[in-house]
């Protein structure tokens, strides 16, 4: 079980210190083979798995994973995050409030993540389309 707990806290760690210059760091932390998805993504495999991140810093300016609790069981493991950035050259500031699902191989490498966010919070900042959703949000809403 310590090779699963030390895995998981290393793999949390990096996430909230992320940077341009230790994404080369999330090699010893998952398998060759890892799996992530998220809303935009289903990529396999380490070097592709990296490319994700590389595409965040070339099109957002300072992105920062802020995990605000920790849950592991077995062999599964959950973080529920806040992920802050800027889009290039704007100033406004955007958050996202998501949860990372993470299954760990036995040595504690993580063999899939699996990220749970409402793509919404991005769609909705785009001018047209974001006027659109929200119509459907108060369509579709209680009361």
């Amino acid at each position: 079980m310590s090779d699963l707990r030390s895995g998981f806290e290393a793999y949390a760690a990096f996430f909230e210190r992320i940077a341009p210059g230790n994404l080369h760091e999330l090699d010893a932390l998952v398998t060759p083979d890892v799996r992530f998805t998220d809303p935009f993504n289903e990529i396999t495999g380490a070097p592709a798995y990296r490319q994700v991140y590389a595409h965040m810093f070339e099109t957002l300016d300072e992105p920062r994973f802020v995990i605000r609790t920790k849950a592991l069981d077995g062999a599964t493991g959950f973080y529920l995050w806040d992920f802050s950035f800027r889009r290039k050259g704007k100033p406004e500031q955007h958050l996202i409030v998501g949860t990372s699902e993470v299954h760990l191989a036995p040595d504690g490498r993580v063999s899939a993540h699996h990220d749970h966010w409402d793509a919404g919070q991005v769609y909705e900042k785009i001018p047209v389309l974001g006027a659109l959703i929200r119509l459907v949000k108060r369509k579709l809403a209680v009361g």
